[in-house]
């Protein structure tokens, strides 16, 4: 067995830069969806919330994987900075035993074994950790697959790409680990800042935005993408929702054409100052250059499906609408 898995650098970029499906509650108020099913339970647990009392559980992922777990699990391992931050705001940080080399919060994250990096997964390490449970970002590959399931390792996997999912993505890691408890009240707490933020800028006069994804070649996050909808939900108009794809290309000509008044990027680089985008051949005839409203943003809570995503929502709130906070 190989030890080391390559994967593409699209899937980091889909890691760093990830952007619905409906929600309802069946008769006995268990969460189900098109993403991830509660298919089965013992009949004397159905009522209960939270715990041990909840299995043997059999769920559906979010791509359709049947996941059984006899019990609650305490030895989990996340593949996704996103999955370990809400592992930890579920309460659940004592039971990660393995992470990715880019969890990096909360601060506890820091102490747990690397188990994965941009070179791909320690499969051996993983095997030797023992999880009962693999919490995966995005489809997993059928060879990785094929490992799991002969180790005897449960995986689920999910892929949030806007605010709604992450929500739901919440419920359903909640439900498998026996939080459903502290997930209810993270989803509460998470619903009720989206929807104070949402309320504070929605009569507001909407204003065109750009967001760097990267400048060489110049990147952006398009329709349907998970900045996209930050965008959209803090009144803001994305400039780039009629260019192809996810996260396209963008030229300069289109830039400057479609002239936007809020230019927002990461502070994903050392040299990427404001005084540097500001300073670009061509940018002087953007009115965000003009007008100084250019922002730097933190990539990590602006790129993450986790629950610091209405964080984000309130600092792009913030940069596009700044009067409707002061």
């Amino acid at each position: 067995m190989k030890g080391i898995k390559k994967i593409s650098l699209l899937l980091v970029v889909i890691l760093l830069f990830a952007s619905l499906v409906a929600c309802t509650k069946s008769e006995d108020g268990q969460v189900v969806d098109e993403g991830s099913k509660v298919i089965e339970q013992g009949e004397e647990n159905k009522a209960n919330g939270n715990g041990d009392n909840n299995y043997p559980l059999e769920v559906e992922d979010a791509f359709g994987n049947l996941v059984t777990l006899e019990k609650a699990p305490e030895r989990i391992i996340s593949f996704a900075p996103s999955h370990t931050e809400i592992l930890f705001a579920l309460g659940l940080g004592d039971k990660v035993v393995g992470v990715t080399s880019y969890c990096d919060y909360p601060e506890e994250a820091l102490e747990i074994e690397r188990v994965g990096d941009y070179e791909g997964v320690n499969y051996e390490r993983v095997i030797e950790l023992e999880p009962d449970l693999i919490v995966n970002y995005g489809e997993l590959d059928a060879d990785s697959a094929k490992i799991y399931e002969e180790a005897g390792i449960p995986v689920v996997s999910y892929m949030p790409e806007s605010i709604d999912e992450v929500i739901e993505t919440i419920e359903e890691i909640a439900l498998v680990t026996g939080a459903v408890e502290a997930g209810e009240e993270l989803v509460n707490q998470m619903t009720q800042k989206r929807d104070e933020i949402v309320e504070r800028v929605k009569d507001k006069e909407p204003v065109k935005v750009f967001y760097e994804v990267w400048h060489e070649p110049l990147m952006t996050a398009g329709a349907g993408s998970f900045v996209d909808g930050l965008i959209q939900l803090a009144n803001g108009i994305n400039i780039a929702r009629d260019a192809e794809g996810l996260y396209p290309n963008y030229d300069l000509e289109q830039l400057i054409e479609n002239d936007p008044e809020v230019y927002i990027s990461s502070m994903d680089l050392p040299e990427k100052t404001v005084e540097a985008i500001a300073s670009r051949p061509g940018y002087e005839e953007i009115t965000a250059i003009k007008e100084g409203r250019v922002y730097l943003l933190d990539g990590n809570i602006m790129s993450r499906p986790g629950p610091r995503i209405v964080d984000a929502l309130e600092i792009m709130a913030k940069a596009i609408h700044p009067e409707a906070f002061e």
